[in-house]
Parts: structure tokens; sequence; C-alpha cells
């Protein structure tokens, strides 16, 4: 079955899927969103009572329904000034160090940092570092918070392909989050420079931040925005929204070496949710 799973994603045109199912999501039509919306919650057993508006029909689109507030409190920051939180709810799919430039993927499978950020020159501020990969599941909470304070310095819009990013696929394609489309972001924070991935998926209808709104589908080539060079500087506070996906995929941080240290609790299949911490930064 897993090997049919796989087929079938090469097979079929994930690109053309994943710009109609935008377009579902993204439909206002009262009778088709709530029906959407209704067979989602339904399905997936999503926990409204954490949501900033409960009702269902309250939503204008799919898109709303997905991209969700949580009512306040719901989701407590850690306010220490030595930690890193996690920056979405979802699951530890792998952390640990990135060694000799590369990071695990699962069973045996890895990818270079190189090769996620598609830029060899500024992988090489993450050599011997840490890294965490959180998968965000269709249930799931779908705004990226900051796991720290940080100033934007730079972004990279990487197309690529939109294989699911689940447990499957990441046990079976090779480098899988480096062939998938993905945005890169650079902050520059108290712990040196972060990246921040946000991987694109099979249905995924795009990929938004705060600063310039939705980034990803826009190009068929990548794109780099220095921010440094831009007016106006984008900061952003520990905990704050920085992006969202619309429909579920996967957030990548990678962290240059001797600066964190992961919370012993944390490991593949571990649970997250944004705002408890996830790390801490290193006093050496």
């Amino acid at each position: 079955m897993d090997t049919l799973f796989i087929m079938l994603q090469q097979l079929i045109p994930q690109q053309l899927l994943s710009r109609i199912t935008g377009w579902l999501a993204g439909n206002e039509v009262d009778w088709l969103k709530s029906l959407l919306i209704r067979v989602f919650a339904g399905h997936f057993k999503v926990d409204m009572s954490e949501a900033a508006e409960p009702e269902l029909e309250a939503y204008p689109s799919f898109n709303a329904f997905f991209t969700r507030a949580l009512r306040e409190g719901a989701r407590p920051i850690d306010t220490s000034d030595n930690t890193i939180c996690c920056p979405a709810d979802g699951a530890i799919s792998q952390l640990g160090a990135i060694t000799a430039g590369r990071l695990f993927q699962a069973k045996g499978k890895d990818f270079s940092a190189a090769q996620l950020l598609g830029d060899a020159e500024r992988a090489k501020a993450f050599d011997n570092g840490q890294f965490a990969t959180i998968y965000l599941s269709p249930r799931d909470y779908h705004r990226v918070h900051m796991p720290m304070a940080g100033k934007l310095s730079a972004q990279t819009y990487i197309p690529g392909k939109l294989f699911s990013v689940n447990r499957v696929t990441a046990e079976n394609i090779d480098g899988l989050f480096a062939r998938n489309e993905r945005l890169v972001c650079y902050f520059d924070t108290d712990a040196g420079p972060m990246a921040m991935v946000l991987v694109g998926a099979m249905i995924v209808a795009g990929i938004e931040t705060v600063w310039s709104g939705q980034v990803a589908p826009p190009t068929k080539e990548p794109k780099t925005t220095d921010y440094k060079r831009k007016p106006g500087a984008v900061k952003l506070a520990k905990g704050e929204e920085m992006g969202r996906f619309m429909l579920g995929s996967t957030v990548i941080l990678l962290f240059p070496e001797n600066t964190i240290e992961w919370q012993q609790q944390y490991a593949a299949d571990t649970p997250t949710r944004m705002g408890e911490a996830l790390a801490t930064i290193s006093s050496d």
C-alpha cells in the first residue's frame, strides 16, 4: 500500500490538484464552503472549543476556517528569556544535530542543509548546528509563530514538488523536504542566525507571511528578497505570528552550532503545542 501511495503521488498532476484545492478552499459560496468545513471538521475531529470563533457556519470560506485564530489564552507563550518556543501545533518528525551539513529525515534517509535552503553559502552558518522538523496534521492549528524574537534578514521562495509530508513519504522519498516547494525565512536573533523553512505539500494551496501576504506559489524560479536592504525592518516578538499554511504541512527550524539545546522530552513523534518551551539558548 505504501508503494502504491508513493506511485500515485508521482503520477498525479500535483500542481494542478493543489491549485484546484486552493480554488475550492477560497470559495465563499455558502453551501459549498459550509459542506467542506463540516465534512473536514467532522472527519478530523477538529477541536473548535479552542478557536476564537467556535461556530463553523461563521467562517466565510474553508481557508478562513482552516487558518482560524485561537481564543485568547489558548496557547500561553513561555516568556523565559533563555527559551525557544514551539512555533506550531503538531508533532516532532525529527530533531537533532546537523551532521556533516546534513539533516536526518527518516530510516536512513537524509538531505543537506544546502539543498533545503537552496543556498550553499547561507547553509554554512548552520554547519554542525541543530534542527527540528515539525509536522502539522490536518486537524492542527495552522498559524506559525516565532520561536524567539527576531529581525527578518532575507527570505527565499523555492519552487518544487508537492509530495505529501507524512510518515510514509518521509520514509520512502529521498530528500523529501528539499524537493518540495518551500519558503525559507532567515532571522537575526539573540542565538545568532535562525532559519525557518515552511514546506509546501500535496493540496497545500499557498504559504503566507505576515509581512508580505501569500508568497507561494508566485513564480517558477527561486526568488530571494534581501530585507536588510529594504526600507522598514520586520521585527517579530517571541510567540508572534509569522505565517500560515493554506492547508497543512511542515516547519523546519535550523540553528548554528553551540547555540541551543533541545528540551529532553522532545523526540520523534512527540506532540508539540505552540508556545511551549522547545529548547533553551546555550549559555556557553
